[in-house]
């Protein structure tokens, strides 16, 4: 768990980001406010196979550009960065996206192409892509911007990532039978909060049951809700094993 905290990175933690290991790929599964920090605490990034993106919101990606920094101007690199570039999955408007933030001004944007060091690979609605010996496959969800859950699938083993999202099918039906489900839950329940952005710690936990998955870890808490609160709603509907994710903490599946 590079970060786990919702919104934006909390007083203990991260916003959002995950090192995958599956077989022998490692995947970073968002990339967050603080998160690159994070991933140098276990990881040497130039052994990184793929970095995936459920959406662009900057809690999810903002340290995206510290990572082209690092992939472009590290002094002393293992290999040759523009020959062996890092490929991206991420929803389309990413090369875009991702080359305002990077770009030093606005002048100057027209001429930021980052594909010097990655490879972008759009992700849609029932995309399936084969990652460093592992299947990556994502399934829209409902949120405010193009944005996608996650199922990555090695050694027949299953993880699927929520990213953000309310209330859906589409997570359910691409979490049905995973091993674990990583799932966002926001905020307590409340019946009147505004449809199609997060979920609640119950509904996080009716998902998990509706899906039939193995596990259930709750990740996004913002610095401003209880954790531990959620954590009961999401033991309150679901049956299976619920944890808490903390920052910096290691989940076998």
């Amino acid at each position: 768990m590079l970060g786990c905290s919702g919104s934006g990175p909390g007083p203990v933690s991260p916003a959002s980001g995950y090192l995958l290991e599956a077989g022998d790929a490692r995947l970073v599964m968002d990339l967050g406010n603080g998160t690159l920090g994070a991933l140098l605490r276990h990881l040497d990034p130039w052994t990184l196979d793929a970095v995936l993106f459920s959406h662009l919101h900057p809690d999810h990606c903002s340290d995206f550009s510290s990572l082209a920094v690092f992939r472009r101007y590290h002094p002393r690199p293992p290999y040759d960065a523009t020959a062996h570039k890092l490929p991206v999955h991420a929803p389309a408007e990413a090369p875009t996206r991702f080359a305002a933030a990077y770009a030093p001004s606005a002048a100057e944007l027209a001429e930021t192409d980052l594909s010097d060091v990655f490879t972008f690979h759009t992700i849609s609605d029932g995309s399936s892509a084969q990652v460093a010996g592992a299947t990556v496959r994502a399934g829209r969800v409902d949120h405010p911007c193009d944005a996608y859950g996650l199922r990555v699938e090695a050694g027949g083993r299953s993880l699927v990532y929520s990213g953000d999202t309310g209330p859906c099918d589409g997570l359910v039906e691409l979490a049905r039978g995973a091993d674990v489900l990583l799932c966002e839950a926001t905020w307590p329940h409340d019946e009147d909060a505004p449809p199609g952005v997060h979920l609640s710690g119950r509904q996080a936990g009716e998902h998990a049951a509706a899906a039939g998955v193995g596990r259930l870890l709750l990740t996004h808490v913002p610095a401003w809700f209880d954790g531990e609160q959620l954590l009961a709603e999401a033991k309150g509907s679901f049956g299976g094993p619920v944890e808490l994710v903390a920052p910096d903490a290691a989940y076998e599946i």
